[in-house]
């Protein structure tokens, strides 16, 4: 078994500041580092850290060779990552004292994924395996559509929201998670609540408030999940840490409920650290945590 992640791959300038600026605010940062990330990236990082083979399809610029160095060193299949003349992909990330955030995204060369590359890599897929995407690539529907008509199972992370993205990969998903003001908003947009999407799992985070569980299985009745209380320095990347350990659970062959629990711990402790991929924590970690 395995997840194929189409997924971005961004160098993340993380900036601590006091409060996330307003408009046309300017505003000394306290700190500055500099992280691997990205929604794929932090997807791809946590599932490889759960257990699962994880082959990430996407792509770099000649500046971003150090990125995919990076991803082999943390579990990740690389083969299938391009480098194309775009510059590799950037976010603009300001943390406040609390742990909020807001990015600033330049998509690069995750808006440019040849699609050979997409092709090349299902090729090797099998029929258990998972296929995921975000909505920060190009090729979301091309590479559902053939990991559907392949028969894999297709799970999709709704962020950045954009209603039109969701319905166009709609009729080729297993899995959809959102967050909660993204489930409202594709609910305004399409009149559908979660049980009417059509889709075997749908899952709706809502931060330190857990997450709710709609599964066709269990005839669509919501199961709410707590989350663990912690106290965040940074939740940049928490909900994509939550993403791989479910979809690596999963793909371990884990009951839904449980590979909840197990990415629900990851979650809460990537929220107590600062940075992007490069602190994701290990399964060791999860398994050993207590609140």
């Amino acid at each position: 078994m395995a997840i194929w992640n189409l997924g971005s791959i961004n160098a993340d300038f993380v900036y601590s500041v006091p409060h996330i600026p307003a408009p046309g605010e300017t505003l000394a940062a306290t700190n500055c580092d500099v992280f691997l990330g990205g929604k794929g990236t932090n997807m791809s990082v946590s599932a490889a850290r759960a257990g699962s083979r994880v082959c990430h399809i996407g792509a770099v610029g000649h500046d971003g060779r150090w990125a995919v160095d990076r991803l082999l060193e943390y579990g990740v299949d690389t083969r299938h990552i391009s480098v194309v003349e775009e510059d590799t992909a950037q976010a603009i990330i300001a943390v406040d004292a609390d742990g909020e955030n807001s990015i600033i995204l330049y998509p690069g060369a995750n808006a440019v994924i040849p699609l050979v590359s997409v092709q090349t890599a299902l090729s090797e897929a099998q029929t258990t395996d998972w296929f995921v995407t975000q909505n920060e690539t190009n090729l979301q529907v091309e590479g559902a559509k053939l990991a559907h008509m392949m028969g894999l199972r297709v799970a999709y992370a709704a962020a950045p929201f954009d209603a039109g993205a969701i319905e166009a990969v709609l009729p080729y998903l297993h899995f959809l998670i959102l967050n909660e003001v993204e489930m409202a908003q594709l609910q305004s947009s399409m009149g559908k609540s979660p049980r009417e999407l059509g889709i075997d799992i749908v899952i709706v985070t809502k931060g330190s408030k857990g997450a709710d569980v709609f599964e066709q299985s269990l005839g669509w009745e919501v199961q709410s999940f707590d989350a663990i209380p912690v106290t965040p320095v940074d939740t940049t990347g928490a909900g994509d840490t939550f993403t791989g350990y479910t979809l690596a659970g999963l793909d371990r062959g884990m009951p839904l409920a449980q590979a909840i629990q197990m990415a629900t711990k990851a979650g809460a402790l990537m929220v107590m650290r600062h940075g992007t991929a490069d602190v994701i924590p290990d399964l060791l970690a999860v398994q050993n945590f207590r609140s």
